[in-house]
């Protein structure tokens, strides 16, 4: 199995907080790697520092075999990143359509023709193609959701990465959203996804890493992690001896 990310020995400080300490794991094509941990954990924080958001302070982030660890926001999106937010970014005053061909334009750098060309494609896999001349701010908190995605999916990303994009959702809307997550999966883009929502771990990813005081803990099939003393200390707490 290929791998498209390596992160190696990554940490971040600010001040004395050492909210990332050490994190070691591997990303491979084609695959879902869910991220889970309880709140305080890094979670967002590493997603940042891997988009380029923030600047570790220690480790390397290698894409496809490249040192991407100071390379910029854009030079990252460009290359084959995407990226969705935990409270949904869309432009309120642009329609749907619009919102995914900025993804398109600006992520893969496409002629507006051919964006808007792509934007439809994106909304027919996501379930917003009849929505497609809504403004962005009438949209339910699902089609934000998947809004979101699709704009991220516009920019033609190698690995997309997902931030509680489950959170908040009803059973049947999390079950909308892992049917994207399955289509997305068939077309090769490998994902990392940070969720609270845990039986989405179980039904949408191929391995689960959980993070806790700044370091990656365990990291396996999903089944196996979910059932793990590690996962079991780290949200219920270690057994006293």
């Amino acid at each position: 199995m290929n791998t498209v990310l390596t992160v190696e020995d990554l940490g971040i400080s600010f001040g004395s907080n050492h909210v990332l300490k050490c994190l070691n794991y591997e990303v491979y094509e084609n695959e879902v790697l869910g991220v889970i941990g309880p709140n305080g954990a890094g979670k967002t924080v590493m997603l940042d520092i891997l988009t380029g958001i923030l600047k570790p302070t220690k480790g390397r982030i290698i894409f496809q075999g490249e040192d991407i660890t100071n390379k910029t926001i854009t030079k990252r999106c460009k290359n084959g990143f995407g990226r969705t937010f935990q409270v949904p970014r869309s432009f309120e005053k642009m329609t749907v359509l619009e919102n995914v061909m900025v993804g398109g334009v600006y992520g893969d750098r496409l002629h507006e023709r051919d964006a808007q060309k792509k934007a439809v494609e994106v909304l027919e896999m996501i379930g917003l193609a009849e929505k497609k001349d809504i403004f962005a701010g009438k949209l339910s908190l699902l089609d934000r959701k998947r809004l979101e995605i699709g704009r991220a999916l516009a920019s033609n990303p190698k690995v997309l990465m997902f931030d509680e994009v489950a959170g908040g959702l009803t059973e049947s809307e999390i079950a909308k959203i892992l049917e994207i997550v399955r289509m997305i999966k068939k077309q090769g883009i490998s994902i990392v996804w940070i969720e609270h929502v845990l039986h989405t771990m179980l039904e949408g990813t191929d391995r689960v890493m959980c993070l806790a005081e700044g370091r990656d803990v365990i990291c396996g099939c999903p089944v196996d992690v979910m059932r793990s003393k590690e996962v079991s200390d780290v949200y219920l707490g270690a057994e006293e001896e």
